[in-house]
């Protein structure tokens, strides 16, 4: 019975194929005899081409124009059916999708294989997602000039962002500080930011994200290049129109000044998990160990004084306990340093009585699931385009933009063959 479905199947798809060669071969004679060449492109030949689509493979004879002036050729058939590299959108949507989805190259191929018959090498889908990966890592930076038709008023608009190590091959980490005790690194740092909305509270009182209305942008840029890059991505989602726009951030200093820079009229809110992990250092100082019989009564109390806005109190009780230790009170400071600088960022019982989110655990889940589930696999090592070009599919299917990326990647394709304007 199983070699019967494969049987089957392989009929289908070449019947199938047959069709879908004739009519793109059709397609294609009509779209060659339609061209208009731009000025000074040359008809030079038909050329043929061996095309791979969903069913199978086939030939297709298209027109080939020259430019001597740019020295570049030009197939407007391609163009216009949105070949990418010989392969069909559709075919090349697939391969792209389960190269980024799935934990290796090798994974998608036995996927591509097993699930839909396509024989496709874990080299092949590498070259594809590397060849239209910078254009999709550029689609998530593109300009925004005002909030998508669909984006609504929200009464809270969350930005959130984080940074998360890939691994990187040695070339690509020359000369490049780190943590290791040589001083060197092992990982390049991904920038990965989130927006998402909330309409309303439940019965408790606690913060309900909408549904489906995350999204995701990434970057190896800097955070000054990534700042800008996740304001965009906040006023397509509709930051103009929100009530209250709220950064939410771990209290790395990075990323609070690109708070103030990039989203200045936002209430910034330091995740309130990493303000108790910090609370429980200051403890290490004071007690000097977690196994103190102190020390989780203590953290939660302390965590009870932080959620009544009792962020003051905590760094003055830590320095009185210590004042007449000299040798505690400059580790003290050290450690209260997080603290003092993000007071404002820390009231958090004013926070939560308007509802609002105080964890940060959208964008940190987001570094687990888009980074880490790809990019962070045992025996990984990357260059950082390949990684880049990973991160910005994986964002763009995570968000549910894979629809608008192709169709404006096909539209874009198409416009290749417009004539020029004529000079007056």
């Amino acid at each position: 019975m199983q070699n019967f479905e494969f049987l089957l199947r392989a009929a289908v798809f070449k019947s199938t194929s047959a069709l879908v060669a004739f009519l793109l071969q059709q397609a294609a004679d009509q779209i060659d005899a339609s061209y208009q060449p731009k000025p000074r492109e040359q008809f030079k030949a038909r050329v043929p081409v061996k095309v791979d689509c969903i069913f199978g493979s086939f030939q297709l004879s298209r027109a080939y124009y020259y430019h001597p002036g740019k020295k570049e050729g030009h197939y407007p058939a391609d163009s216009a059916l949105g070949l990418e590299n010989g392969n069909t959108p559709a075919l090349a949507r697939l391969v792209c999708l389960e190269g980024a989805d799935e934990n290796s190259y090798e994974k998608a191929e036995l996927h591509l294989r097993e699930t839909g018959g396509i024989a496709f090498s874990a080299r092949q889908i590498q070259r594809l997602v590397q060849h239209i990966g910078p254009d999709a890592q550029n689609w998530q930076q593109r300009e925004a000039l005002q909030p998508l038709p669909e984006a609504k008023p929200a009464p809270a608009f969350y930005i959130e962002a984080d940074a998360s190590g890939v691994p990187m091959r040695a070339e690509e980490l020359e000369g490049r500080p780190g943590k290791q005790p040589d001083g060197s690194a092992k990982t390049r740092m991904a920038y990965l930011g989130c927006v998402f909305t909330q309409q309303k509270t439940n019965e408790d009182g606690s913060p309900l994200r909408d549904h489906d209305s995350t999204t995701y942008v990434s970057s190896f840029e800097s955070i000054d290049e990534f700042g800008p890059m996740l304001r965009q991505e906040a006023i397509r989602r509709g930051l103009p129109l929100a009530m209250a726009a709220i950064l939410l951030i771990d209290g790395a200093a990075g990323l609070a000044n690109m708070g103030r820079i990039c989203f200045p009229t936002a209430i910034q809110i330091v995740d309130f998990y990493h303000a108790l992990e910090h609370a429980g250092k200051v403890l290490l100082v004071l007690l000097g160990s977690k196994e103190h019989p102190e020390y989780k009564k203590r953290l939660g109390r302390w965590a009870r004084l932080l959620l009544r806005d009792g962020v003051e109190n905590l760094i003055g009780q830590a320095r009185r306990e210590c004042k007449d230790q000299p040798r505690k009170r400059e580790a003290m400071e050290k450690e209260l340093h997080y603290f003092v600088e993000n007071v404002p960022r820390m009231q958090y019982g004013t926070f939560r009585s308007k509802g609002y989110f105080i964890g940060s655990g959208v964008v940190e889940a987001g570094c687990k699931t888009v980074i880490g589930a790809r990019c962070k696999q045992s025996g990984m090592f990357w260059g950082e385009k390949g990684a880049e070009n990973i991160l910005a599919f994986r964002c763009i299917n995570a968000s549910r933009n894979l629809d608008v990326f192709w169709k404006e990647r096909l539209n874009a394709h198409a416009a290749e063959n417009d004539p020029l304007p004529l000079a007056a």
